[in-house]
């Protein structure tokens, strides 16, 4: 009997065409057309940095906006009737 697969498939080769430095990776003619989906325009920081458009802004001008209000926004109607009893 003979110790080789019958099926042909051979777990070796399949483990060295699926390491990083593979041989088989470094000559795949469909390497540089895949290229341009992770680099330029299409990288993972351009894919995501337009994900939230105008929030650095409305962040900026939220804490703008909150920090003139309470600097200088005095609610007056708390203060003129402060100690005196509601009824």
């Amino acid at each position: 009997m003979s110790a080789r697969n019958p099926t042909g498939f051979d777990i070796k080769q399949l483990k060295a065409a699926a390491s990083p430095s593979s041989i088989y990776r470094k000559q795949d003619p469909w390497a540089r057309h895949e290229t341009w989906r992770y680099y330029g325009p299409f990288s993972r920081w351009n894919r995501f940095k337009g994900l939230f458009p105008g929030l650095g802004i409305a962040t900026v001008a939220f804490t703008a906006y909150c920090t003139y209000e309470h600097f200088f926004l005095k609610d007056d109607h708390h203060d003129a009737h402060h100690g005196e009893d509601h009824h």
